[in-house]
C-alpha cells in the first residue's frame, strides 16, 4: 500500500481518537502529560491492533461479529456517553465520570476501534495475504492514531480553560452523536 493511501487511512481512523481526546481534555482543563500519552498509546495501539485482528480472522472470526460489530460500537459509545450525560445533570459533588480512568479508556479505544476491523479485512481482500504487507499500513495507523490523540487533548485543554461551559454534557452528546453516526451508517449499508 503506497505512503500516501496508508496516510489517508490513518487520518480517517484517528478521527474518533481526536474527538474523544478533545472531549477528555475540555473535561479535565489541565494537560497531564502522562495521562495523555497513555491515552495516545492506548488509542493507537487498538487502532492498529483491530485491523491486524480483522486481517489474521478474516473468513473465521470476522463473519460472526461483521454483522452486529457497528451495533456493538454503536451501544458502547451510547452507553458512555448516556453515562457522562446523565452524570454532567447531577449535582457537581456527586459527578464522578472520569474519562481517564482505565476502564472508561479500554471501552473508548474498543469503541472507536471496531470500525478498523473492517479495514483489516479488506487488506485480506485486496491481496495482502503477508504480514510485510499490512506492516507499514498498521504502523502509520497507529502513529495518527496516537498523534491525533495528543493533538485533541491539547485542544481539549485549550478550549476548556477558556470557555467554561458543561464540557461533560458536551462530551456525552458527542459520544452519543458519534454511536449515532456508527448506526447510521450501518443501518445505510
Amino acid at each position: 500500500m503506497p505512503w500516501s493511501e496508508c496516510l489517508f487511512l490513518s487520518i480517517a481512523l484517528a478521527m474518533d481518537c481526536f474527538s474523544i481526546a478533545v472531549v477528555a481534555g475540555v473535561i479535565e482543563k489541565r494537560f497531564h502529560p502522562l495521562q495523555a500519552f497513555s491515552m495516545a498509546i492506548l488509542f493507537g495501539l487498538f487502532q492498529a491492533l483491530m485491523p491486524l485482528v480483522g486481517w489474521a480472522f478474516t473468513g473465521m472470526f470476522y463473519r460472526y461479529i461483521e454483522s452486529v460489530a457497528p451495533l456493538i460500537a454503536f451501544a458502547m459509545l451510547l452507553f458512555i456517553g448516556g453515562r457522562m450525560i446523565w452524570e454532567s445533570l447531577r449535582s457537581e459533588e456527586n459527578v464522578s465520570f472520569n474519562p481517564c480512568r482505565i476502564l472508561t479508556l479500554l471501552y473508548l479505544a474498543v469503541a472507536t476501534s471496531i470500525d478498523a476491523l473492517a479495514i483489516g479485512v479488506s487488506f485480506s481482500c485486496v491481496g495482502m495475504n503477508r504480514f510485510a504487507d499490512i506492516a507499514r499500513p498498521l504502523a502509520v495507523i497507529a502513529a495518527g492514531s496516537f498523534l491525533f490523540t495528543l493533538l485533541g487533548k491539547i485542544v481539549g485543554v485549550f478550549v476548556g480553560r477558556r470557555f467554561h461551559f458543561n464540557a461533560e454534557l458536551l462530551g456525552g452528546v458527542i459520544l452519543v452523536l458519534l454511536g449515532i453516526k456508527t448506526l447510521i451508517s450501518f443501518l445505510q449499508n
